[in-house]
C-alpha cells in the first residue's frame, strides 16, 4: 500500500491531541517510564501519521546541534551542484578515457553550470559528443564527489566520480572493466534513501522523484518530528534526565540493538532484501530493521582484511571489543542502556564531524578499558608509534581500501591486532552469503540475496547454483510456493521455456488477476510479468507478451522499459499506430529514453515518412552511438535510400563490439550476397 505524499494536517493533529492526551493526562505513565529503556511499541512516532518536518524544524530548538552536524559527513551527503559544493579539481585538459568502451570524459563549468562531456575521437577528429548538465553533487566530498543529473523527475548518475583522497578523477563505482553505463544507471529508493534524507518518490517508477531534499538530516536518526514539534509547542516538556521522550526517538538511550540498527540502516550496506510488503521508506529509528529487510553481505575464507565501504556496523560487531563490552545483564534499567556496551557512538559524536574530532577523543575511547593495571600499555617502539601520528586505530583499526570503491582509504571498523603479512596473504575463498541483521532468514529470502547478487554485484555463476538450491520446483506445489523468483531465476539463465511450462501450471487468468496485480514502491510484481513477457517473445508469441507488458505498465506506469517492450508486443501484432502513441507518450515522459527514439523513428520507416524516421533515430544515436538496434535500423535507412555501402558501415559498427547479434550478421550475409 502506497503512503500519501502529502499527509493530511487534520489527522496528525487529532492524533498529536491523543497522543497528548495518552502521555500528559496521568501522572502515573510517567512514573513507569523512569529508569526504563524504550521499547519499541512506545515510541509514538512510529505511527504512520506523523510527519517529517525538516531540519530547520528541529534547528528552531537545537541550534547547537544544527550548527556542527550541518559540517558532518551527514549533513554534506547530497546538494545542488554548485561550485561551493563541489571537491573536485577542473581544468582545460582534465579528462578520462574507458578503453573498454572508448568514450572520453571530460568536467568543467559553464558559468554556474557544471557538466560533463561525453565524447569519441578518431584519430584527432571528434566523431562523437554528448554533454549533459550535472543537477546534483552525492557524497560529502570527504572520500568522493559522484554526480546526478534529473531529466523531468528521472535521475541517473553519470560517468565521472572525482576520488578526493586521490585529488583524482575516474570512473564511478562499478562503471570499470567494461561495465561503463554511461548516463543510464538508475538512482532509486534504495541509493535515494541512504545517501539523503527521506525523498519524495514517485510510485509505479524506478527512479523518478517528485522531490529530493539536500542532505541527510535530524530525522533520519530522530524519526519523524511533528508530533515532538506540537507537542514542544503546546508547552509539553520532558524531563529527559529522568525520563524518556516518546514523542521522537534518542538513539542513546534504545537498547543497543536497537540503537545499532539506526546506524546499521546506512552504514551496513550490502546486498539488502526487502520483507513481503516492505519498502525502504518504513522503517524508523527505534525499530528493528530486521523487520522491514534482510542485509547480506558475501564472505570469504582468508578474506578477512577485505571490506566495502559502507560495512562499519558489521566490522565493529565482529571486534573482541564490541563481543566482550556487550553484557545484556547490565542495560535492562538504565536510560541510557548503551553505556555498558561499545557502540557506534563510544567513539563518535553524530553531531560533529569526525574532520574536527581530535585524536586524543578515540585515544581515550580505548583507554576507558584499555588501561594499567588490568592492561598492558602499548609494547610499540616509540619510533614506530611516532608522536606526531600516534593513535591506536592506525595499528588496530588501519585504514585500507574499500573493495567496493576504487581510490579510497576508509577506517577498517574490525579492532584487532595488527595481521602479518602471512596473514594476509591467504587464499580467498568463497564460503556463502550471510544475512547481517538476522539470524535465520527463510530459504525463499535466501534465494532471492543469491540472485540480488548476480545480478548488482557480481556475475559468478555459483551465485545462481546456491539460489536454485533454495528453489525447488520439481512438484506443482514447489512452482506455486517459489513462483516469482523461480522465474526471476529462470529469466537470468535465459530458460524461457521454462517459465513459460511454469506459466501454463499455474495459468495466466490466475497470475493476472489474482496473483500478480499488487503495486509497490520496488514494483515487484511488475517485474515478475515483464520478465514473462519476455519469454513470450522470445517464443515469438507477441499477443502473449503483450498481455504481461500491460499489466507491468499498469502496475508502474513511470517505468518507460516496461512502456517501450508493450509497444514493441504492438508492433509485432501489426498496430504501428497504437505503437507509435505509446512511444511518443514516453518520450514526452522522458526525452532523454533512447530505446523510445530508435522504436518511434522505425514506425515512421513502416509508415513511408523517411526523412522523420531517420531523424528520430540519429537522436537516438545522439544519446547512445553503440546502441545495437539504432545502428540497425540506421541501416535499414541507408537501403531505403538504396546505399547498401552505407548499410553495410552501420552493420559492421554492431558486429565490432558485439559478433554475436544475430539480426546484424544475418543482414549483413543478404547485403553481402547482393
Amino acid at each position: 500500500m502506497f503512503l500519501p505524499r502529502k499527509r493530511s494536517v487534520i489527522v496528525s493533529a487529532v492524533f498529536a491531541t491523543l497522543a497528548v492526551l495518552m502521555a500528559y493526562c496521568s501522572s502515573e505513565p510517567q512514573k513507569n517510564m523512569e529508569k526504563e529503556s524504550a521499547p519499541i511499541d512506545k515510541y509514538l512516532n512510529h505511527n504512520d501519521t506523523v510527519r517529517y518536518v525538516g531540519i530547520e524544524k528541529c534547528m528552531l530548538c537545537h541550534q547547537d546541534k544544527y550548527n556542527t552536524f550541518i559540517h558532518t559527513g551527514m549533513g554534506q551527503s547530497f546538494d545542488h551542484a554548485t561550485k561551493s559544493k563541489s571537491a573536485a579539481k577542473f581544468g582545460e585538459h582534465t579528462a578520462i578515457y574507458d578503453k573498454f568502451s572508448n568514450f572520453w570524459y571530460h568536467p568543467f563549468w559553464d558559468g554556474d553550470s557544471m557538466k560533463i562531456m561525453e565524447y569519441r575521437l578518431a584519430g584527432k577528429d571528434t566523431v562523437y559528443k554528448r554533454v549533459e548538465k550535472v543537477d546534483y553533487i552525492i557524497g560529502s566530498g570527504q572520500h568522493t564527489n559522484s554526480h546526478i543529473f534529473n531529466t523531468n523527475g528521472y535521475l541517473h548518475q553519470m560517468p565521472m566520480t572525482f576520488y578526493t583522497q586521490k585529488g583524482e578523477w575516474d570512473l564511478p563505482p562499478g562503471f570499470e572493466n567494461g561495465f561503463n553505463t554511461r548516463f543510464s544507471r538508475k538512482i532509486g529508493l534504495e541509493c535515494m534513501s541512504c545517501h539523503n534524507a527521506l525523498p519524495d518518490f514517485v510510485p509505479g517508477s524506478e527512479n523518478k522523484f517528485f522531490n529530493v531534499p539536500n542532505g541527510i538530516n535530524c530525522e533520519r536518526c530522530h524519526g519523524p518530528g511533528s508530533l515532538h514539534v506540537a507537542e514542544k509547542q503546546a508547552g509539553h516538556v520532558v524531563d529527559t534526565s529522568k525520563y524518556i521522550d516518546y514523542t521522537i526517538v534518542n538513539p542513546g538511550k534504545l537498547p543497543i540493538d536497537l540503537q545499532f540498527d539506526v546506524c546499521q540502516r546506512c552504514h551496513l550496506q550490502g546486498n539488502a532484501i526487502l520483507k513481503e510488503g516492505r519498502s525502504f521508506y518504513d522503517f524508523r529509528p527505534g525499530m528493528k530493521l530486521s523487520d522491514v529487510w534482510t542485509v547480506f553481505l558475501p564472505k570469504y575464507e582468508g578474506a578477512e582484511d577485505e571490506f566495502i565501504m559502507a560495512s562499519h556496523a558489521d566490522r565493529l560487531k565482529m571486534s573482541q571489543c564490541f563481543i566482550q563490552s556487550f553484557k545484556p545483564s547490565e542495560t535492562k534499567d538504565s536510560l541510557r542502556p548503551y553505556k555498558s556496551a561499545m557502540t557506534c557512538v563510544t567513539c563518535h559524536n553524530p553531531h560533529v564531524s569526525v574532520k574536527v574530532t581530535d585524536k586524543e577523543v578515540f585515544n581515550n575511547a580505548c583507554r576507558n578499558c584499555h588501561r594499567a593495571p588490568q592492561h598492558k600499555t602499548c609494547p610499540e617502539q616509540t619510533v614506530v608509534k611516532d608522536p606526531m601520528h600516534a593513535n591506536c586505530t592506525s595499528c588496530h583499526m588501519p585504514k585500507s581500501g574499500a573493495i567496493d570503491i576504487p581510490h579510497v582509504r576508509v577506517t577498517d571498523h574490525f579492532i584487532r591486532k595488527p595481521m602479518t603479512n602471512k596473514e594476509a596473504e591467504k587464499v580467498k575463498k568463497f564460503i556463502g552469503l550471510f544475512a547481517i541483521n538476522e539470524k535465520n532468514p527463510s530459504n525463499y529470502v535466501k534465494a532471492k540475496a543469491y540472485l540480488n547478487q548476480y545480478e548488482k554485484f557480481d556475475y559468478q555463476p555459483y551465485l545462481l547454483d546456491s539460489a536454485k538450491r533454495f528453489l525447488p520446483d520439481a512438484k506443482a506445489n514447489d512452482v506455486k510456493n517459489n513462483f516469482e523468483e523461480l522465474v526471476h531465476y529462470y529469466f537470468i539463465k535465459k530458460n524461457y521455456v521454462r517459465i513459460l511450462e511454469m506459466v501454463n501450471m499455474i495459468g495466466q487468468d490466475e497470475l493476472l488477476l489474482n496473483r500478480l496485480g499488487k503495486r509497490s514502491w520496488d514494483n515487484y510484481d511488475a517485474w515478475v510479468c515483464y520478465r514473462i513477457g519476455e519469454a513470450y517473445m522470445n517464443g515469438d508469441k507477441p499477443a502473449e507478451a503483450f498481455k504481461f507488458y500491460t499489466q507491468s505498465d499498469k502496475l508502474a506506469p513511470f517505468d518507460p522499459e516496461f512502456k517501450n517492450k508493450m509497444a514493441g508486443a504492438m508492433l509485432a501484432m501489426g498496430n504501428n499506430a497504437g505503437a507509435k502513441k505509446v512511444f511518443e507518450d514516453i518520450l514526452k515522459e522522458d526525452p532523454k529514453f533512447a530505446p523510445a527514439y530508435c522504436n518511434l523513428g522505425y514506425c515512421y520507416l513502416l509508415g513511408g515518412d523517411l526523412k522523420k524516421g531517420e531523424e528520430l533515430i540519429d537522436r537516438s544515436l545522439a544519446l547512445d552511438p553503440d546502441y545495437d538496434q539504432a545502428l540497425i535500423n540506421k541501416a535499414q535507412v541507408y537501403l531505403l535510400k538504396n546505399d547498401i555501402v552505407g548499410a553495410k558501415k552501420e552493420l559492421m559498427k554492431v558486429l565490432k563490439r558485439n559478433p554475436e547479434n544475430k539480426k546484424a550478421k544475418d543482414a549483413l550475409q543478404k547485403l553481402n550476397a547482393v
